[in-house]
């Protein structure tokens, strides 16, 4: 058997809420109740289960690898719900997207602040700009 990543617990003050809003912007279907987790299902079969944490919650950083078509209708999803976006992790570069590898990327923010990313080219796969 190959190994596969399978999910992966985000740690969340509301996870429906949270589950929602990534669900949302995504454009994936709504989140499911497992258990204590409200989980968010890619296309590769991987979930990202939101817990819900009482304490401060770390931030953590999500990346998605998307098409074109993809980035399109999720960028537009993040501009129209008027949310912040960098073209760089360290926040650097507001309202801007980057082309990384000959491609697209952008980074926002969830709710509990955990860095959401998405992409159009895997990292290394290009040059980078």
């Amino acid at each position: 058997m190959a190994i596969q990543f399978n999910h992966t617990i985000v740690p969340a003050h509301d996870p429906r809420a949270s589950a929602v809003f990534l669900a949302e912007i995504l454009g994936r279907d709504a989140p499911v109740r497992f258990g204590p987790f409200w989980t968010v299902a890619l296309d590769n079969g991987v979930t990202l289960d939101f817990l819900h944490a009482d304490t401060a919650v770390p931030i953590e950083h999500y990346a998605f690898l998307v098409s074109e078509e993809e980035f399109d209708i999720i960028f537009q999803r993040i501009r129209a719900r008027g949310l912040s976006y960098w073209a760089d992790p360290m926040h650097s570069r507001p309202f801007e997207i980057n082309r990384n590898d000959g491609g697209r990327g952008v980074y926002w923010n969830d709710p509990d602040g955990h860095s959401l990313e998405i992409i159009t080219r895997l990292y290394g796969s290009g040059a980078v700009t």
